[in-house]
This record gives C-alpha cells, structure tokens and sequence, in this order.
C-alpha cells in the first residue's frame, strides 16, 4: 500500500510533466508561424522633415512619416503581444550602421481586429532622429517597421519589414 504523500507525489509530478510536455509543444508549433506569417506592410515613408539642428553638439532631425501595416496576419493562439517600432537606419563615418527607433507601439492580442491595423498618416516620431555627433546632415536614412512577437510560452522572436519594400530618403546639408 501506498500512502497518501506517496500518490500526491505521483499527481502533482505527473501534471508537472503534462505541463512541460505542452509548453515544449507550443514553443515546437510556433517554431514557422513567425517566418511565414509577417505583417503587411503597405505604406511606411517620410512625410514632412520639420527641422535638422544642431542641439548640443550632435545633429537632430524631427519628422513625421505615414504607415499604413495590417499586424493580424501576425497574430495566432501563442501571440500574446507584438512590439511595434519603426527604425531609421543610415551610415556614417563614425559607425557602419546606425539604427535609431523613431516609433513604438505595443499591439496586443486582446485588441480587437480594427486594432491590429494602423493606418495613420503624418505620424510625429516620438523619439527624435539624434547622431552621436555632427554626422547626420546629407545622409541617407533608410525608414523600416520591426516587431517583437511576445509569445505565452516559448521564444521571444524578431522580424522586420523586407528590405526591398523600405523607403529611403536623404537628409539636407544645410540646418533649418
């Protein structure tokens, strides 16, 4: 006979193991869906420079840009959240690559559909464009929209938006 600790013992690893066994299922299944279901980015490009100044010895740009994304083809049961953010890339001599987030939003799971696509135009960024030094004027500046899929269980998860569909647009020389 066994006692009554012994058969706990029995049930509570058991449904310990039931648990493990369905966390490493779900972390299995998600494993493709991020690859092949992205968001569909249909607009993401500058609208208005509003001004370029030196501020404190470093160079800072504010502007304003349109996106138009559908975030829902992104979403299914292990979704709990997607960290929505629009990076502006460029290079300069300092730095081979420079990637600065303009914008952010969090998207979650529990939003309605209507919720899931955004489609604004003349959005102010809410991080200024700043370099690390005077190296901003007259450089290229490539816009791109990346998400963090936030899962309920199993692994965090980086995307962005295909390099062939980003905008680019070039800085002025000059300060205004």
């Amino acid at each position: 006979m066994h006692t009554v600790w012994v058969r706990l013992n029995a049930v509570v690893f058991f449904g310990l193991s039931a648990l493990l066994g369905f966390s490493v299922l779900a972390a299995v299944v998600k494993i493709g869906h991020s690859n092949r279901h992205v968001p569909v980015v249909d607009k993401l490009k500058l609208k208005k420079l509003r001004s370029i100044k030196s501020h404190g010895g470093v160079d800072r740009a504010l502007l304003s840009f349109d996106l138009h994304v559908d975030l829902n083809p992104a979403f299914h049961w292990n979704i709990k959240q997607l960290f929505v953010f629009v990076v502006a890339s460029y290079k300069s001599d300092k730095n081979s690559m420079n990637q600065i987030v303009l914008w952010d939003k969090i998207v979650e799971a529990t939003d309605p559909p209507t919720a899931k696509v955004i489609k604004q135009d003349n959005i102010f960024v809410k991080y200024a464009l700043v370099d690390q030094g005077n190296d901003l004027r007259g450089r290229d500046v490539t816009l791109q929209l990346m998400w963090d899929h936030m899962p309920l269980t199993g692994t965090l998860h980086m995307d962005e938006q295909a390099k062939d569909t980003t905008s680019t647009f070039t800085l002025p020389y000059d300060y205004k």
